[in-house]
């Protein structure tokens, strides 16, 4: 056992006990984020023009701080961006983390002196929960890998600014630095595919115990090493123990990523976002991810069916029931304040809050009144390819097929690239119907009253997915396709993509 192995074991425990303590009294661990942020952000110009002087509880900020997402708030994180100080947070931030927006382009999420901790802790702290839960800690003195964007960054408004996994490279900690792989030269590449080509040289003799990243592009990863060599990864890297990952659900890419592994490995689920570091799977084998409630993140959950309804209720940690699906809000140490993150999740457990996160928002599906979600789906999903034992998936997306006759029925449409593709493409696509109208009694309702049709099955050549992503300038990194849309934008990029194979 190497001397990090030995050390970790110590830190684990200490850390496990920290966590102990703050989850015996989830309520009272809130209420003190709360008071925290609202007194530390009372003198900013937005804790001015929100009255913040008056906010004593909860319920005082939300009728005084409407629920908003970043296009609303984008005159704010303008004034940031543009470089003035004491505006979301006293000061200015340490970084602005620049992701994909939507109608507003780029958006430009302040990362703080105080937030970013938050960021570092949080995956540190899944590792050692990890460690201290199976007692394995041997991966930590081989090869760490962290599949992410480029560190590098650029200026805005004099404020270091780039991808958040590109920023957090810049933290991990020295002790874990020399084992880190690939390497700061390879990194900085931005052509997904010749990053990629450098980091299967860089990896390829070494000793790798830990890998991370989103699993479509760890499959990618594991795929060129495979192709290259000829063998399974277990036998690539041997040592090779811990698989960690976040962005996408894990269940649709499990199967086809174990077997080119060639034996199963430990993993661990992440849920980090730009605007925070929410949530980690800290017991093994337990799909609920803990949610951190001491982490300078003050948490309201909006029931997710009312969600676009004026004057829908906040609810705090203290309300929120089990099997409920809810948008995440949050105010936080980063400056945000009231913030639609866009993300629903479902708890699993109150005693401690574990969430799974089952979808977006703004992604679901209810082009015909059905209003299906990207848990639902999922699940349908893994539940037909246990019964089609044949059946790998590389990708998948489903999107509303409006029928060209007026008086004929409209339909889904499941759009996927197989590794494998089922024996009977018409049993798959029927258990793939018969499964969603279990789950979504709204699509059985409008089947049974033959308002919508069975789903259509269209199969994707090989790499449809990945030339649609490198077609947007999307490929590798944090980036990921949407599982459920209300229109034809991807469903049709798809299939030019692969018409293009």
């Amino acid at each position: 056992m190497g001397l990090k192995s030995l050390l970790s074991r110590p830190l684990a425990a200490y850390v496990h006990h920290h966590y102990q303590q703050w989850q015996q009294d989830p309520v009272g661990t809130q209420q003190r984020v709360f008071r925290q942020l609202i007194s530390k952000a009372r003198n900013t110009a937005f804790g001015r023009d929100h009255s913040f002087a008056d906010i004593q509880t909860p319920a005082d900020l939300a009728r005084l701080v409407p629920v908003r997402d970043y296009e609303a708030l984008a005159p704010y994180f303008n004034r940031v961006k543009a470089g003035e100080a004491d505006v979301l947070w006293p000061g200015q931030p340490a970084y602005l983390a620049k992701t994909s927006g939507t109608t507003s382009g780029a958006k430009y999420i302040p990362l703080t002196a105080d937030s970013i901790p938050n960021h570092i802790s949080g995956a540190r702290d899944a590792l050692l929960h990890y460690v201290h839960r199976t007692g394995k800690s041997r991966f930590l003195d081989g090869k760490l890998m962290f599949l992410s964007g480029s560190p590098e960054l650029e200026k805005v408004g004099g404020i270091h600014t780039g991808r958040l996994s590109g920023i957090v490279n810049h933290h991990v900690p020295a002790y874990l630095r020399r084992n880190q792989l690939p390497t700061y030269s390879t990194n900085i590449i931005e052509d997904w595919e010749t990053k990629l080509d450098h980091i299967v040289e860089e990896t390829l003799p070494a000793d790798m115990t830990l890998i991370s990243g989103i699993p479509p592009w760890v499959q990618m990863y594991f795929d060129k090493l495979v192709q290259l060599t000829g063998k399974p990864v277990k036998d690539i890297f041997p040592r090779f123990d811990l698989f960690v990952y976040g962005g996408v659900n894990f269940e649709p890419y499990r199967a086809r990523l174990f077997e080119t592994i060639g034996r199963p490995v430990d993993s661990i689920e992440l849920f980090p976002a730009s605007e925070g570091f929410l949530a980690f799977q800290d017991e093994p084998g337990n799909p609920g991810l803990l949610l951190l409630l001491d982490a300078g993140i003050f948490y309201e959950f909006i029931p997710a069916g009312q969600f676009f309804e004026p004057d829908a209720p906040r609810l705090t940690i203290g309300e929120v029931a089990l099997d409920q699906q809810y948008a995440l809000v949050l105010s936080s140490n980063a400056g945000l304040w009231g913030y639609s993150l866009g993300d629903t999740v479902r708890f699993v457990s109150l005693a401690p809050h574990r969430v799974v996160v089952s979808g977006r928002i703004k992604h679901f599906l209810s082009a015909f009144g059905e209003h299906v979600i990207g848990e639902e789906v999922e699940q349908t999903l893994r539940e037909v390819m246990s019964r089609f034992p044949e059946v790998e998936v590389v990708e998948f997306t489903v999107a509303p097929l409006v029928s060209a006759d007026p008086a004929g029925p409209s339909r889904h449409e499941w759009l996927v690239e197989f590794a494998r593709p089922p024996h009977d493409a018409a049993a798959f696509a029927a258990a793939l119907d018969a499964g969603l109208r279990r789950r979504n009694t709204y699509y059985d309702d409008l089947l049974t009253g033959s308002i919508l049709a069975p789903p259509r099955l269209t199969s994707l050549p090989a790499g449809a997915f990945q030339r649609y992503m490198k077609s947007l300038g999307k490929l590798g990194g944090q980036n990921k396709v949407p599982r459920l849309s209300n229109d034809r934008q991807v469903a049709e990029g798809l299939t030019q993509a692969g018409e293009i194979a």
